[in-house]
């Protein structure tokens, strides 16, 4: 049994303590695959290191986090196609909307979105979206770039079966992790409606711990929590929940 965790913050402060350890356990736990998002230029550097340090099992993406697009988002903008033109990365993320903290960037979050949409399109990649109270704002703009080039993950999927048909028409798999094992998460009174091969599993971690480690750090280890919970949903074994969303993770990054 392989699992693949979508996305994890690894490099953050988090797990400066502990990192290589809590890697290990993970990967002892048959979580062997990790793609890792970019926030900002800031994080770039972690993330090599990271890769380094576990090349067999972390894969990168590239991309300016929307929360992180501030004045000089242009500057971050040249920073993230400056690297995809250096090396391989697996996606262009995680990047999208956010309007939870702070709505009065709206405007050059959508141009960051849309630049960098056509960042991934331009080299074949997927992209790895990041909404947050922002499901018609995002969904506008997916719309506009819809085409065959467009595809990706809807990060930390917390929407409706309506939001979640809207999000697979534009060719994205949908990203489970945590909040399926909230009481009032919402999503396990319809997940079994989708087809397994529509989602992928992931952690965010430190970030969206699953229950009963709610509020605490998230461990990429606790990705075992979500893959019992969808197999407790969709009434199949956790190999299952495993092998079925690791061969969507494949078709997604190529890896």
């Amino acid at each position: 049994m392989i699992i693949t965790d979508t996305h994890t913050h690894l490099y953050s402060d988090s797990f400066n303590e502990d990192r290589t350890a809590v890697i290990q356990k993970a990967i002892d736990n048959n979580i062997q695959r990790f793609f890792i998002p970019a926030i900002d230029s800031e994080t770039t550097q972690d993330m090599y290191d990271l890769e380094k340090a576990f090349p067999e099992n972390v894969f990168l993406m590239m991309g300016l986090h929307p929360t992180h697009v501030k004045e000089n988002f242009e500057e971050e903008l040249a920073h993230v196609e400056s690297e995809l033109n250096k090396r391989k990365f697996y996606a262009v993320g995680e990047i999208g909307i956010d309007l939870y903290w702070d709505k009065s960037t709206l405007e050059i979050q959508k141009a960051a979105f849309k630049k960098q949409i056509q960042m991934a399109k331009d080299r074949d990649l997927p992209i790895v979206i990041h909404c947050r109270d922002a499901f018609d704002e995002i969904f506008e703009v997916l719309e506009s770039e819809k085409d065959d080039k467009l595809y990706g993950i809807f990060h930390c999927f917390t929407g409706t079966l309506e939001q979640a048909k809207q999000a697979m028409s534009y060719n994205m798999k949908l990203g489970i992790g945590g909040v399926v094992t909230f009481k009032n998460g919402g999503l396990d009174k319809f997940i079994n409606q989708i087809p397994l091969e529509e989602l992928v599993l992931e952690t965010d971690s430190p970030y969206l711990a699953p229950a009963p480690y709610r509020g605490k750090r998230n461990d990429p280890v606790y990705i075992l929590k979500v893959a019992e919970r969808l197999a407790a949903l969709y009434g199949i074994p956790v190999e299952k929940v495993a092998e079925i969303t690791t061969k969507n993770s494949k078709e997604i990054f190529g890896i």
